[in-house]
């Protein structure tokens, strides 16, 4: 019996430590941030929208913030209730400032493109606007080629209108609607994994965490760093993107 007993014990155990294991890496996976070397990758940006509440944005470029993008709007209509305020206070703080607009799968490329192009309005941007494509919050059935037929139409007519674009994605949308698609689009992607991107895609920025803690911002903020490796240094990189303060 007692023999038994002490099988049974080993065997309750294994299974224990099995589950303590699994349940680490799980954790771990399910942290979204990865510290990132400021030696290699020194400029820091954040993304902002209403739901991150009312931000100081002195305080923000106080803590070592070059950039904030910023929500402005979301399919055929949608604009960000926080678009102007933030863009104003972020703007008067010196921060560098872009637009980024929420892709929706079930809405006409050109008709997206109107209702951002409608919310910067003649507003000054010192960064490319970007479009986030991710397949999370959209509708599933919905093929490939349509996705990428509207979000191609989107850019084509953003560029029209004097606005070029940056494509944010995390991984799953970068191999789904990205890859060998939009290479002469600018890559903002999103990953907790160091490196970022499994292949030598030239990213531009990386988004590598959501859970940042940056002065000014009343809780968690999403952070991004800057590819300085590869697109040289931040404020050269600026350079070479003159202003934008109004459509043509």
């Amino acid at each position: 019996m007692k023999a038994k007993h002490i099988a049974i014990a080993i065997i309750a155990l294994t299974a224990v430590g099995i589950g303590m294991t699994v349940g680490r890496r799980a954790l771990r996976l399910a942290v979204a941030h990865v510290e990132v070397d400021r030696n290699v990758y020194p400029t820091r940006g954040i993304d902002v929208s209403a739901h991150n509440g009312e931000i100081d944005f002195d305080r923000v470029a106080a803590d070592s913030i070059r950039f904030v993008y910023i929500k402005a709007s979301e399919g055929g209509s949608w604009r960000d209730a926080s678009f102007e305020r933030n863009y104003s206070k972020a703007t008067e703080a010196g921060l560098h400032v872009g637009a980024y607009h929420f892709f929706r799968f079930d809405v006409e490329g050109w008709r997206q493109s109107v209702n951002l192009l409608r919310a910067l309005g003649d507003k000054t941007l010192t960064m490319p606007v970007a479009i986030d494509v991710e397949e999370w919050g959209n509708p599933a059935p919905v093929s490939t080629d349509h996705v990428v037929d509207h979000l191609r139409s989107m850019i084509e007519l953003l560029r029209q209108n004097g606005r070029e674009a940056v494509i944010y994605t995390n991984k799953n949308g970068y191999y789904r609607f990205i890859r060998g698609r939009f290479d002469d689009v600018g890559l903002w992607i999103c990953s907790f994994t160091t490196p970022p991107m499994p292949e030598n895609r030239r990213w531009t920025m990386w988004q590598h965490s959501h859970t940042g803690i940056v002065d000014g911002v009343p809780g968690p903020v999403d952070l991004i760093t800057f590819n300085t490796p590869v697109r040289g240094t931040f404020d050269d990189w600026i350079s070479r993107h003159p202003c934008i303060s109004s459509l043509k």
